[in-house]
């Protein structure tokens, strides 16, 4: 480790670190032990420099190999990190718990608590945005006039470069669509909420994928429609189990979330063709419509179906939620329902996302970025396939996205390995939580856009002895 720290700097070096030598426990894991518990305890903190390995070495009458495993060990837990040039310093020390022996387990950090590695999906890879094209794009977002009155149906501009957008990276078949059928939306749970809100009837059903996008049936609810839990296999929506008497379906086909099937083109067809005869309205959730790495991606159902489809997209899962903003693309009186409801409520996209993303998009950045993007994240699921089969493991989704699904037993081996992640400063998803009702599928939805490609290498030799244990 760089660096000497004399005992005056690290508070660690004022502790009463008791080895025993004779003990059949090794001396690196009782120092790690004895380190791990300061920092439980508190007398260790978040941010606590730590002095080097050879200077601890010499504080305990040790070998430098003793204090560099046990280094070692805590670094591969998250409670340590080395920053370059700088030292070694504690990563966190979870406030208020509980008192326990140096072997004790380790303790969680506590909620809120900045987490070393987050696997979970729904996260962007904002780390892969070029800086000098989103400043370059802010600035001359910053160049227009500032609005005297809100668009309730969004700029003009964005809702042409949607268009370009979902022509070029969606495979929209444009036909009669044109900048009028778009409306700028401030993201899609808040597109579905407005949908019901404006369209539907006051208490009407709705199906729902069940696993599914809570925040899609929060907001149903929130605007008094009934939510009808439909269930899903590997290949998504199973549209024959959706109830006669609905009057919309809500859905993820290119990529449903959170199992990550496509909706296969005899699905798709069943799906409109029950729509037209039975009168309901299909909200396509298209998140992450354009990451798909292995073929291209089905066309959009609006494409199919311009008459009975809602299509949602949203900047957040591509970009970045900084934007705030997404899109609804829907025929006329749909889109004209909505734009009235926003009248009535004094409710409307902001401006500024909006302006970003058309200069993003002008001068070629947009494409750029998203042509980086799938080839990153290509790289970083085969990085966790193939990581996690060389330990015995399989998980399932298609090529597409920016998360897999890798399977257990039980809600109870769901909710330890969860528990155990958190431990080290790991945060997994468990599908527990994208049920409705009683959960039907266990496992994780393992994320790999939010962290670095180091970080994720490194915890999953972790998660792979977490799932053999629970299995």
């Amino acid at each position: 480790m760089p660096h000497d720290v004399p005992a005056a700097s690290s508070p660690l070096l004022e502790l009463a670190i008791d080895l025993d030598r004779h003990a059949p426990l090794p001396l690196a894991v009782q120092l790690a032990d004895a380190l791990r518990h300061a920092a439980t305890a508190g007398q260790l903190r978040g941010g606590d420099r730590l002095p080097s390995t050879r200077a601890l070495a010499r504080h305990l009458a040790v070998s430098r190999t003793v204090t560099a495993a046990a280094y070692e060990q805590l670094h591969a837990e998250g409670w340590i990190v080395g920053r370059r040039g700088s030292g070694t310093y504690v990563t966190t020390s979870p406030p208020g718990a509980r008192d326990a022996p140096p072997s004790g387990p380790v303790r969680a950090a506590a909620p809120g608590a900045n987490p070393e590695v987050v696997l979970t999906p729904g996260v962007p890879w904002a780390g892969g945005i070029d800086r000098a094209a989103w400043r370059r794009a802010w600035r001359a977002a910053a160049d227009a006039e500032p609005d005297l009155k809100p668009q309730r149906a969004g700029l003009t501009s964005y809702r042409e470069a949607v268009i370009e957008h979902l022509l070029r990276h969606r495979g929209l078949l444009v036909g009669g669509w044109t900048s009028g059928n778009v409306l700028t939306t401030g993201g899609t749970s808040a597109a579905v909420g407005e949908l019901a809100a404006a369209v539907l009837p006051r208490g009407a059903k709705v199906a729902v994928e069940e696993p599914g996008y809570q925040r899609a049936v929060g907001a149903l609810r929130a605007a008094g429609a009934r939510v009808v839990p439909v269930p899903v296999d590997h290949s998504g929506l199973v549209v024959e189990e959706v109830p006669r008497d609905v009057a919309a379906v809500y859905c993820s086909p290119a990529h449903q979330f959170p199992i990550g099937g496509r909706l296969p083109a005899e699905r798709r067809i069943a799906l409109i063709e029950r729509a037209r005869a039975e009168g309901w309205l299909i909200v396509e959730d298209d998140y992450d419509g354009e990451l798909r790495y292995d073929v291209a991606p089905l066309p959009v159902l609006a494409s199919m179906a311009p008459d009975v489809v809602v299509h949602l997209g949203t900047t957040s899962k591509i970009l970045t939620p900084t934007l705030g903003v997404g899109w609804m693309l829907a025929a006329e009186p749909v889109t004209s329902a909505v734009v009235e409801h926003r009248e009535r409520t004094g409710t409307g996209p902001a401006l500024a996302g909006q302006r970003v993303l058309v200069e993003l998009g002008r001068h070629g950045d947009l494409g750029r970025h998203l042509r980086r993007l799938r080839r990153e994240l290509s790289q970083r699921r085969a990085l966790v396939v193939d990581g996690l089969a060389a330990e015995g493991i399989e998980v399932f989704g298609d090529r597409a996205g920016a998360h897999v699904v890798l399977p257990l037993p039980g809600a109870d081996a769901e909710g330890r390995i969860v528990a155990e992640a958190a431990e080290r400063g790991v945060v997994l998803d468990g599908l527990g939580r994208h049920h409705d009702g009683a959960p039907s599928w266990h496992g994780l939805a393992l994320g790999y856009s939010a962290c670095t490609r180091d970080d994720l290498t490194s915890a999953l030799p972790m998660l792979a002895r977490s799932v053999r244990r629970a299995r």
